[in-house]
């Protein structure tokens, strides 16, 4: 049988579904399709992909090509609409079915059924997606799932699943006859129109794309350094890559599988013992697959205004405070300092984005869905169920029976960077203040905020004032 293998956000040959269906091949065509798509503005004016996800993209695409190049095969790399650029390579190569890793959110989704009907006759074969479960290794249908994570995660608990991923394999079925190997190279970022991303020093994520620094990252933290044994003290740390696993940016465009992670985290386990710290690790895990599994049940839904709770009032105005949060000029230090992180690497913690989006959502009182989609453009990790489902929860329109949460913007800078170490790494007009105003230059006389060129904040929120005076 000849075969096409289509990658999507699955950029590995490691426990690939779809690679191992496809190794009964004779012949098989492995292709990657850059969607023009991504690169248009949306309806909230951000890219679906940015520059730092186009470079991670890049390199996770020449990883990609290099593995297979090593077991006798080759990526290509076509621009197009996946339904055309298909049916074309289809029908060039005689190709007799396209296999690819199913979908859940509803973008992706509607493209697979294009490509379906492009193909008529030859057949698009599906397997199983990207997560820890298929829907038959889940504890009860999809649909009676707890919808609340801690309920969730409890159901989870109580059954000891073993996870057994399948290595990458030796060897792959012959290129088709004919293929023209030079004729399907990369594009650079300059040619997607994206320009290049700077790498700079200070990034908590300095580490390449692709499937072998994926898995050099996850022999790192759980058997060489074992930093996982420290992860629950760590986790909400904000300066340096050790402070978390740093697995997410894989995870996400699937040059990690999470089963392997899951099985290399048993495995560390057995041999170390767990402790609260292995288990936390274990429960990010799972907040990634709860929020799967709420993206496939409630599909379009989840992006919507209202979110999971269509007869709440989230926020829906937009105004140029918007502007001011996504460029990192609000006047809150700990806010813009995340967000001009995230310009300039393309990521951030986990604590500094859930502080950026509950203070554009409850103190700016802003649509959260552009801040959603400006989270789409620029993180490396991006994932449309965990940025959409976390953003939903933040803004109180996700599944959790509470209320939005909402965090003191002021506590958290005094809490998680007592010393202003990282607000004064990310804003270098507030270097040469004491310590103990880094926080706070809303305090300071205009003439000083103008001299070094920083803004004020138009409003001091009363639930700051006990904070105002802290000293680290």
């Amino acid at each position: 049988m000849r075969a096409l293998l289509w990658f999507k956000q699955d950029l590995r040959l490691d426990d690939h579904p779809a690679l191992q269906a496809a190794l009964a091949s004779n012949c098989l065509l492995p292709l990657y399709v850059l969607d023009p798509a991504l690169l248009q503005f949306d309806e909230f004016g951000s890219r679906r992909i940015g520059v730092h996800r186009a470079r991670f993209l890049l390199e996770s695409l020449t990883a990609l090509d290099s593995a297979l190049r090593q077991r006798g095969s080759k990526l290509l790399v076509v621009s197009g609409k996946p339904e055309e650029v298909i049916a074309q390579l289809v029908g060039q190569f005689d190709m007799r079915q396209v296999i690819t890793l199913d979908e859940i959110a509803p973008q992706e989704r509607a493209v697979i059924a294009r490509v379906r009907d492009a193909l008529g006759p030859v057949p698009l074969r599906t397997a199983q997606s990207n997560g820890l479960f298929s829907e038959a290794e889940l504890p009860c249908p999809l649909d009676q799932l707890p919808t609340v994570y801690s309920q969730f995660r409890t159901l989870i608990d109580a059954r000891q699943y073993v996870f057994q991923p399948q290595s990458a394999p030796d060897q792959l079925p012959p290129l088709p006859e004919g293929l023209d190997i030079n004729a399907y190279g990369l594009p650079t970022q300059s040619q997607l129109g994206l320009g290049d991303a700077l790498s700079l020093v200070p990034s908590a994520f300095p580490f390449s794309g692709g499937e072998t620094a994926a898995l050099a990252r996850l022999r790192d933290y759980l058997w060489d350094s074992q930093n996982v044994r420290t992860y629950k003290q760590t986790r909400n740390g904000m300066i340096g890559s050790e402070y978390s696993s740093k697995f997410s940016p894989w995870l996400a465009n699937g040059s990690l599988s999470p089963r392997r992670a899951a099985a290399e985290l048993r495995r560390h386990e057995s041999l170390y013992g767990a402790n609260e710290s292995t288990y936390w690790l274990w429960a990010e895990l799972l907040w990634r697959e709860f929020f799967r599994c709420t993206l496939q049940r409630y599909g379009q839904a989840l992006f919507e205004p209202g979110g999971l709770k269509a007869t709440e009032r989230a926020p829906q105005q937009i105004d140029e405070r918007f502007e001011q949060w996504a460029h990192g000029r609000t006047g809150m230090p700990l806010v813009d300092a995340n967000m001009r992180e995230l310009a300039a690497t393309g990521y951030m913690s986990n604590r500094g984005r859930q502080v950026v989006a509950s203070y554009l959502v409850s103190d700016l009182q802003q649509d959260w869905r552009h801040g959603a989609a400006w989270f789409e453009e620029h993180l490396i990790d991006y994932d449309p169920a965990s940025n959409w489902g976390n953003w939903a929860y933040l803004a109180g329109v996700g599944s959790d029976p509470r209320l939005k949460r909402t965090f003191n913007a002021l506590k958290q800078a005094r809490q998680y960077d007592p010393q202003g170490e990282y607000v004064s790494l990310w804003i270098p007009e507030l270097r040469n203040l004491p310590e103990h105003q880094r926080h706070t230059p809303f305090l300071l006389q205009a003439q000083q905020l103008d001299a070094i060129n920083y803004p004020r904040l138009e409003r001091i929120p009363d639930s700051w004032q006990r904070h105002l005076n802290e000293v680290a």
